[in-house]
């Protein structure tokens, strides 16, 4: 049964879903080999502190955060993955690292992947790490109503930026020792 606020709510809104219940999943990759479906339409719910406040941040399993596109995006110097011990307490009854993705029940604004909501259905922990909800995205959408983000995250198989990757310079580094070595210094 899932966490008894997000029942609740999900009944009084009087939408469809379905509970699952599951082998433990510490991850909503996991959650998504267990319930036999694509990552990109189970939901990975992480809490991030924006300018100083917590705000929710969901995505597809297999997706990752840019934290540089993120940043930009929202307009702000500082976007961060919170603290459990910070944020725990926010979400009574739900075990850590298995909040259902309903900021809006926890009084946290909701950041939403635009890949998520062009998904039929999405299933995210419902509050516990073996148990699941299912339903249908525009429900989702509508109860929740998260502001959609089109950047900021990086989707499976997409390469690393060259800097990035292992033994390369920074651009900005690259660019300084060619200036230099047309300065002739």
């Amino acid at each position: 049964m899932p966490v008894q606020q997000l029942k609740e709510f999900l009944d009084e809104a009087d939408v469809e879903y379905m509970c699952l219940s599951h082998p433990p999943a510490y991850t909503a990759q996991e959650l998504a080999h267990h319930v036999k479906i694509a990552g990109d339409r189970v939901v990975k719910t992480v809490i991030i502190e924006l300018d100083g406040k917590m705000a929710m941040l969901v995505m597809p399993a297999t997706w990752r955060i840019r934290w540089d596109r993120l940043s930009r995006i929202l307009d702000t110097d500082f976007v961060d993955l919170a603290d459990e011990q910070e944020f725990q307490d926010r979400f009574p009854d739900c075990e850590v690292g298995a909040m259902p993705p309903f900021g809006n029940l926890f009084d946290m604004t909701v950041y939403c992947a635009e890949a998520l909501t062009e998904q039929p259905e999405l299933a995210f922990a419902a509050g516990s790490h073996t148990e699941s909800v299912h339903m249908k995205t525009p429900d989702f959408l509508t109860l929740v109503q998260p502001m959609v983000l089109s950047q900021g995250f990086t989707k499976p198989g997409a390469q690393k930026p060259a800097w990035l990757v292992k033994g390369r310079r920074r651009p900005d580094d690259a660019t300084k020792q060619r200036v230099s070595g047309i300065a002739g210094y």
